[in-house]
């Protein structure tokens, strides 16, 4: 039951043993186990460094957000959708959605590691809540595409969200519909274009964040572009966003290990 709990909360199987405990302890303590802060207490990612303008910050997020179906035309989403379908993915229930991810899943890593073949990425602008302050740099939703047919929510909380290690202040941005987001992977041994496009295609950032209720201390990913030709799997992902009004980029690159499936 501890593990079973533990793993609704995003926390890994290494502090299974540590919850096991905590769990008796409560129940003999006469605590009632549905309440979660004892279970809330280890969630949290590892702290991460960013480069800044004019120096640099340490940040450890306690709680992960994705931000999914954010497309800002009625049509394009209902694009995403299709194109998502034809992989047998369903479709929302509504949308704009909040997936709840463990923030331990949040990495500047240049390598991860995913289990099966059937994972890729996405290019989106990802939204930093520190002591008060905006900060945006550029992530990719890592989705494990034959779980997504399954479950939306599973298939993003099984991947790694890899991002960036520079950051911006949001209110350094003039306008934050013409930042211009880029990916390309690898097929046939040559790198091409996977998705390319402005954040004008996405909901304003300022709708998802009071979607979302992004508090301090908190992370969340913005939605993708559609990608050009479809979405499909990937061992190399090379993403950047730009800022036309100054010429700055912020860019990252990651490749996958794939882990057997075994059953």
């Amino acid at each position: 039951m501890a593990r079973e709990a533990a793993g609704r909360q995003g926390v890994s199987g290494s502090d299974c043993t540590e919850y096991a405990l905590g769990f008796a302890l409560a129940l003999a303590a006469g605590v009632d186990r549905s309440a979660p802060r004892f279970i809330m207490q280890k969630t949290g990612g590892s702290v991460m460094r960013f480069k800044t303008d004019d120096g640099g910050f340490d940040f450890t997020p306690n709680r992960a957000i994705v931000a999914g179906w954010t497309g800002r035309d009625a049509a394009a989403v209902q694009h995403h959708i299709d194109e998502l379908a034809e992989i047998g993915v369903p479709g929302p229930s509504s949308y704009p959605l909040y997936y709840r991810v463990s923030a331990a899943t949040v990495t500047q890593a240049d390598h991860i590691e995913a289990l099966g073949d059937a994972s890729s990425g996405e290019v989106e602008a990802v939204v930093i809540k520190r002591d008060g302050v905006l900060w945006l740099t550029v992530g990719s939703d890592h989705t494990d595409r034959a779980l997504e047919a399954y479950s939306v929510a599973h298939s993003k909380q099984i991947c790694s969200k890899p991002i960036g290690a520079e950051a911006w202040r949001m209110d350094s941005v003039a306008d934050l519909d013409q930042l211009h987001l880029k990916a390309w992977i690898i097929e046939n041994g040559e790198e091409i274009p996977y998705m390319d496009g402005s954040m004008a295609a996405v909901r304003a950032i300022s709708e998802l964040m009071a979607g979302a209720e992004l508090a301090d201390g908190e992370i969340m990913f913005c939605g993708a572009l559609p990608a050009i030709g479809g979405v499909r799997p990937s061992d190399y992902f090379r993403m950047e966003m730009t800022d036309p009004a100054t010429g700055r980029t912020i860019s990252h690159k990651y490749g996958v290990t794939h882990l057997p499936t075994i059953s």
